[in-house]
């Protein structure tokens, strides 16, 4: 396989540290591009650039909305793929702050296409999400199911994103990948997702807040599957396509948080909440396409992964990042 050079947006954030890493391992030559922002500690996303850094994978600062210095970073490196994982991510931030999305999320991934269309046959592998499918009770999730029934503004941008991605194929014929990720966790994850806040809480003695009395379930997907389905997909080049990548074992909230009490080896408080606004009670993903287009298998469950990131929390727990 030939060695790519490959421009990562929102290097510096969870799923793109993760995959900078994996395919400068393997070879390939990438170069991140991060706006650093705040909407959790900044500090992680620093240390993980560092970390980046010290391995050779240059991370710039940068903001999506900015044409002009997007433009100029990819002219300057020529990139034969562009990931595009920088996003204003979580559905409950939506809520309150709903113009940071439309900002990013729909203003960013413009530029991101418009830059994108001037490299005919660089190909555009994107981050999309489970939250597409929305109020969507089909299970489990297939990627013919319909998806105009959103159940958050974060979950309309990242079909707004697919739909301008389909459309700037069909105008320019740029190669366009969209990845619909599950419920992501792991090492150096992000500090607003309820496993690693629940972890934080537990450790802490502060109560855990769990909506809808933990009737919920998620397709808790490990990062290292995560990263491997990531790379199928750019090595693939597609024309135009979507894949799920998710776990298929949908768990329900009270394994997990069971789970991170037999790894802390500490009980949780539990306030129990009515269910939250924009979220939904399952996801779930049908994964058949992805196996059978990207070799996709995931292999971590999720009682290892979270003793993975127990283990990982607990190393770093006292850096001020967490």
């Amino acid at each position: 396989m030939s060695k790519k050079r490959i421009f990562v947006t929102g290097a510096a954030g969870f799923i793109g540290y993760h995959l900078a890493r994996y395919l400068h391992k393997r070879g390939d030559q990438v170069v991140g591009f991060d706006n650093f922002n705040d909407y959790y500690n900044p500090q992680l996303k620093y240390l993980r650039a560092q970390l980046l850094s010290n391995e050779g994978i240059q991370v710039e600062k940068g903001d999506l909305c900015d044409f002009s210095l997007l433009e100029q970073s990819i002219h300057k490196h020529q990139p034969t793929h562009i990931v595009h994982l920088a996003a204003q991510a979580g559905v409950r931030y939506s809520l309150s702050h709903p113009h940071a999305y439309l900002k990013s999320n729909i203003e960013g991934f413009l530029n991101v296409l418009e830059c994108s269309r001037k490299y005919p046959g660089v190909p555009l592998i994107y981050a999309s999400s489970s939250s597409v499918y929305g109020l969507n009770d089909k299970i489990p999730f297939s990627i013919e199911d319909r998806t105009d029934h959103q159940a958050s503004l974060y979950g309309v941008t990242k079909k707004t994103n697919e739909l301008m991605a389909g459309t700037y194929h069909h105008l320019y014929g740029l190669p366009v990948t969209g990845l619909r990720f599950f419920t992501v966790y792991g090492p150096w994850g992000r500090p607003d997702m309820a496993y690693f806040s629940f972890t934080r809480d537990i450790l802490s003695g502060t109560p855990i807040r769990v909506f809808n009395q933990g009737r919920m379930q998620r397709d808790f997907t490990y990062i290292d599957d995560i990263v491997e389905g990531a790379a199928a997909a750019i090595d693939l080049g597609a024309p135009c396509e979507i894949f799920n990548l998710g776990n298929h074992q949908p768990a329900p909230l009270p394994a997990m948080i069971s789970s991170l009490e037999r790894h802390l080896g500490k009980k949780a408080i539990i306030v129990d909440l009515p269910m939250q606004q924009g979220d939904v009670e399952i996801t779930y993903a049908d994964i058949e396409y992805s196996k059978a287009k990207l070799g996709f298998s995931p292999k971590t469950s999720l009682e290892v992964g979270l003793k993975k990131f127990v283990d990982w929390y607990l190393e770093h727990a006292s850096d001020g990042s967490m």
